[in-house]
């Protein structure tokens, strides 16, 4: 059974630091294309960073989170992280992290296994 677990949120000022974490069971992440998506109350769901499987080495990273957000394997552990810089208030949302063996158009299709979800808020 494919798995995704999601850890590394909580609170944080503005200008700070998170790592958040996502580890997989049942399956390889290098495998597969690996996204993150959030959703703060009342928008819709947006996706902040998106690595494609290892064998392919693409990533991807819309402009509100570019030069701040960056996604990385740790094949050894089966994890991707979602590294956050320069945190602003407008990146509190529940972070998602999910896996499907499509790249191409990640953010548009349903992938096909989700995380369970973790809460950042940044505020001082």
């Amino acid at each position: 059974q494919l798995q995704l677990v999601e850890s590394g949120g909580g609170l944080v000022q503005p200008g700070g630091s998170l790592r958040l974490s996502c580890a997989a069971s049942g399956f390889t992440l290098e495998d597969y294309a690996i996204g993150w998506f959030r959703q703060a109350p009342g928008t819709e769901r947006e996706g902040v960073a998106c690595i494609s499987k290892t064998s392919d080495d693409l990533t991807y990273y819309p402009d509100v989170v570019k030069g701040r957000f960056t996604s990385y394997r740790d094949q050894a552990k089966n994890t991707v992280y979602l590294q956050m810089d320069s945190l602003e208030p407008e990146d509190t949302a529940v972070y998602y992290c999910a896996a499907d063996r499509t790249y191409v158009g990640f953010f548009k299709h349903d992938p096909e296994c989700w995380g369970q979800g973790t809460q950042v808020t940044v505020s001082s």
